[in-house]
């Protein structure tokens, strides 16, 4: 791969990044990650699983500690409840509260609903192979990173 075409790879990243920006407000105290681990935990309690921090960590390749920060967060504002498990205390297990399901609904139904209808010209294909690209790209550079001071 050329120069070139790197960097426009890098453009295509800020541009990613500045459409990221132009998403509604959050309430106050309110991270952009805590819509990620309702759409998380609501997907996987979805198919039946008792969703612990682990999971939330491996869905999104996230390290441990900062879901675990994250979920804390989120437990004090309401949005999530932990519970112990019924064979082994040990185990935590998250559910969302009706707080984080009304924050879930507004931002990922209803806000998701408005812009699929704008980007309803882009074929399927083509974000599906954005997808992939940047999962790749990620991957990539969590494993490599670059010290350019040595």
């Amino acid at each position: 791969m050329d120069i070139e075409l790197i960097k426009r790879m890098m453009d295509a990243c800020y541009q990613g990044k500045r459409i990221r920006d132009m998403l509604p407000p959050l309430p106050d105290g309110v991270a952009s990650s805590y819509i990620q681990y309702l759409d998380i935990i609501e997907k996987l309690e979805k198919q039946g699983i008792q969703v612990k921090v682990s999971d939330i960590s491996d869905a999104l390749s996230l390290p441990r500690p900062g879901v675990t920060r994250t979920v804390k967060d989120m437990e004090a504002k309401g949005y999530v409840k932990k519970f112990a498990s019924a064979e082994d205390g040990r185990v935590t297990y998250l559910t969302v509260t009706e707080a984080g399901k009304a924050l879930s609904e507004k931002y990922n139904k209803q806000y998701f609903t408005i812009l699929s209808g704008y980007v309803d010209s882009i074929p399927d294909e083509d974000i599906l192979c954005t997808i992939r690209t940047m999962e790749k790209f990620y991957k990539i550079m969590c494993e490599r990173r670059i010290d350019l001071d040595k």
